[in-house]
């Protein structure tokens, strides 16, 4: 059985993981008859939102911890990810992956892109393995791998500049579809990148993991 593994960076779009993008993403590999486990950095949060106001709140959270809420508490440290035991890596986006899988939300090209996570990319890209990225998550590829890479994160204008900057090619796409780039098996999808309905986020989800078991 083809085994994905996911990347997660916290609970919630606005300080971690998009929700909505996590759990249909766990939904496509299982339905495509595959099977995941869920990874995690141990590190803290850079900060915590209030969902409903937007407002930072005065208080820290662990990222594994938070992640284990989507994961149902069965979740691993990310520098315990083995790329061998594993055919696919995946990362869900949210501005956790910019705000704490790395620093892009405050730094933008010049980011700094967490060790665990550098090194699960490229542990997978060294065995040709395929890498999955959704949303805003790309922008790590962007900077771990540049080289041309074609990636895309839909359409916007300033975040595609910041691809570019960073040595990758980026694709406008629209909702659900999917870019994909041949030299590093990698495959991305804009999803609430764009003015996306949940039911638009699934068919990415789905696209995307749908492929990368075809390259598997």
């Amino acid at each position: 059985m083809i085994k994905f593994a996911v990347v997660l960076s916290g609970s919630g779009v606005y300080d971690g993981t998009e929700i909505h993008e996590a759990v249909l993403s766990l939904y496509a590999i299982q339905k495509e008859g595959a099977e995941y486990s869920i990874f995690a950095p141990d590190i803290a949060q850079h900060h915590v939102i209030n969902h409903i106001t937007g407002e930072e709140m005065p208080e820290s959270r662990n990222v594994l911890v938070e992640s284990a809420r989507i994961a149902r508490g069965k979740i691993s440290p990310l520098n315990e990810f083995n790329a061998d035991n594993y055919d696919v890596l995946l990362f869900p986006g949210g501005f956790g992956a910019a705000k704490n899988l790395s620093s892009f939300a405050f730094d933008g090209i010049n980011c700094q892109v967490n060790d665990d996570v550098e090194n699960s990319i490229k542990a997978m890209l060294e065995r040709n393995k395929p890498i999955g990225a959704l949303c805003i998550s790309p922008v790590i590829l962007a900077k771990v791998i540049g080289d041309g890479i074609d990636l895309t994160i839909g359409s916007d204008k300033a975040t595609i500049q910041a691809i570019k900057s960073m040595g990758a090619t980026h694709k406008v796409s629209d909702h659900g579809e999917i870019v994909y780039d041949r030299k590093y098996k990698v495959v991305s999808t804009a999803c609430y990148m764009l003015d996306a309905t949940i039911d638009q986020i699934g068919l990415g989800a789905e696209n995307v993991v749908k492929k990368l078991i075809e390259l598997v």
